[in-house]
């Protein structure tokens, strides 16, 4: 057993010993390696301040981007200004023969620009979106509390797409 993991590490290590050059030919870089400028993606990221999301689920979606882009760290001086706005719906699925509906689609839709403090030049302009299900009962609170988490689930995933969009863009500019 030991000698077939021996032999595929090895495999592993040749692949990998033979696809760096390919891969740097193809003007591959690390996401959050140094930037064309010379500095840190994650400094760069660390450099944006948030702004104020209205609601709950934009409090959330602001509260994971700071997270992500700080660490839980102390954020640098702001270089970015970073404006989001964002759209929620939830459209009845599984609907039975009956009219009613055993499920939901929660759905959160952003729009969003990054803006750089020096000049007030907006340097990206995008959207992202994200979607989380849940299922209807008889329940009262549970069809709440179902709302609220894929309210919240959908909120990491929009501001992890939010988060990425930012981190390539700036990798590849500042």
């Amino acid at each position: 057993m030991t000698i077939r993991l021996t032999r595929r590490s090895a495999l592993y290590l040749l692949g990998a010993t033979l696809s760096a050059p390919i891969l740097s030919a193809c003007g591959f870089q690390p996401l959050y390696g140094t930037t064309a400028a010379g500095t840190s993606v994650g400094d760069a990221m660390a450099a944006i301040d948030i702004a104020p999301i209205p609601g709950r689920v934009g409090q959330q979606v602001r509260n994971e981007l700071i997270f992500k882009t700080t660490g839980g760290g102390l954020a640098a001086p702001p270089r970015f200004n970073l404006d989001i706005a964002i759209r929620e719906s939830a459209r009845n699925m599984l609907v039975q023969l009956d009219g009613n509906s055993n499920g939901v689609m929660y759905s959160l839709d952003a729009d969003f620009k990054l803006v750089r403090v020096a000049d007030k030049e907006t340097l990206l302009n995008a959207k992202a979106s994200s979607q989380a299900a849940f299922q209807k009962v008889e329940s009262i609170f549970a069809n709440i509390r179902a709302r609220r988490d894929a309210e919240d689930r959908a909120a990491r995933v929009l501001a992890d797409s939010i988060r990425t969009r930012v981190a390539a863009f700036l990798s590849t500019t500042t």
